[in-house]
């Protein structure tokens, strides 16, 4: 099957059963696809737990996904998605350059995110 993956904020609304901030598009292809998780996204959790910005930590966050939307975490080898990261020059926030150039080294898959500034620089960018 195809993948997508989600970004930080889709995921976390996930977890929290957030599924009417989801657009329909964005439903449907978390339907029909496989989800992957940036390990950048799964650090995020971490710095939004810090920043009490949500209540749980980064591993329970994750296994909530896994077991609820069977969310996996993206094995690509890190330096390949980091060269790719090197391209994403229009943002300086270094959570979307990796969450973006992650969906990028796989295939140009598709990135579930509500976050505007991706979706115009990502083509594959679902909202």
């Amino acid at each position: 099957m195809a993948v997508a993956y989600l970004d930080t904020q889709v995921a976390v609304w996930l977890y929290y059963g957030k599924v009417r901030k989801l657009t329909r598009e964005a439903a449907r292809v978390i339907e029909a696809r496989d989800l992957l998780l940036s390990p950048m996204a799964y650090l995020e959790f971490d710095y939004l737990l810090r920043a009490s910005r949500i209540n749980h930590g980064a591993a329970t966050i994750y296994a909530g996904l896994n077991s609820t939307f069977g969310v996996s975490l993206c094995a690509l080898p890190f330096a390949t998605v980091a060269d790719l990261a090197l391209e994403n020059s229009w943002t300086t926030d270094p959570f979307d350059r990796i969450i973006v150039a992650q969906a990028r080294a796989n295939g140009n898959a598709p990135l579930i995110t509500a976050d505007e500034t991706i979706a115009e620089h990502y083509p594959r960018a679902v909202w």
